[in-house]
């Protein structure tokens, strides 16, 4: 039995999830499921995150749509860096499983990173018929640990061989990760021995964005989920980094579109601590 856990109820939605045994996890790649138990319609938020997501919709009749400033995407899709504005809404069961990749493995599973930046598109348009014969396995399977080793198989054959960023983009983009975007762009140019323009350009290809952009999207990141967690804005806009709780405010209306207290209670943050456990911070530091 996989582990899984029934959320809080949402106002469209009661969900459950499920997350993958260890054995069958891949370097930088992490998986959730997600299951609808009652029908409804609704439209929730989906919270800007530092890395590439395919949506796989494996629903049975209408599926999810996603809404990317007034323009609308079904079934199962690429999310790519920095999306904007996004919002999912749908009719009836939804099931689907979620995959987040880190940026420099997605340029290798899906080819085309630095072209997905700020939009979402069909997985079709990137893997062309693959896509219809992974959706139709991962429906066919009787279970959520099936469907976990058949996504784990299908992603470990598309990366292969296949090159993925350089290892100096990967280091500078680790170290962003772990400094929880609280890097210098001088400092990862000279970590990596190369010049500030180099590693600009290089990381800008190869992911699809730049490296200071990537700081402030995980910085972001780290201070959503400390506002889902509870904490003031005051407090968090310290903890993460920000000048002060103005500037917390802009960078969440620029990352999502919304105010802090609308990322807060961001049903799609209220299931990160269940979906990609250990992944997410919930405490300020020196916080009991």
């Amino acid at each position: 039995m996989l582990p899984s856990a029934t959320l809080p109820d949402w106002s469209w939605s009661d969900m459950d999830v499920a997350v993958p045994r260890p054995s069958v996890r891949l370097p930088g790649i992490s998986m959730a499921g997600f299951r609808q138990r009652v029908p409804a319609y609704g439209k929730i938020a989906m919270v800007a995150h530092p890395s590439v997501t395919l949506l796989l919709d494996l629903s049975e009749g209408e599926g999810p749509v996603y809404d990317v400033h007034g323009r609308h995407q079904r079934g199962s899709v690429a999310v790519g860096l920095l999306p904007g504005e996004l919002r999912a809404a749908g009719w009836s069961r939804v099931e689907c499983l979620q995959i987040r990749l880190e940026p420099a493995v997605a340029a290798a599973a899906l080819g085309a990173t630095s072209e997905l930046s700020g939009v979402v598109v069909p997985l079709e348009d990137l893997w062309g018929r693959a896509a219809g014969h992974a959706e139709e396995r991962l429906r066919a399977a009787v279970s959520w640990d099936e469907r976990f080793a058949i996504a784990a198989e299908v992603l470990a054959r598309r990366l292969g061989d296949r090159p993925t960023a350089d290892r100096e983009v990967t280091y500078a983009w680790r170290r962003t990760l772990t400094s929880r975007g609280r890097v210098r762009v001088d400092g990862l140019a000279d970590a990596v021995g190369w010049s500030r323009k180099r590693l600009w350009s290089r990381f800008r290809s190869q992911l699809g964005i730049t490296p200071k952009r990537a700081a402030r999207l995980v910085r972001f990141d780290h201070a959503a989920h400390l506002l889902a967690a509870g904490h003031a804005a005051a407090d968090v806009a310290a903890e993460a980094g920000y000048v002060d709780q103005s500037h917390l405010h802009r960078e969440v209306r620029a990352f999502t579109g919304l105010t802090p207290p609308a990322v807060a209670a961001a049903p799609w943050l209220a299931i990160d601590d269940v979906a990609w456990p250990g992944s997410v911070p919930t405490r300020l530091v020196g916080s009991r």
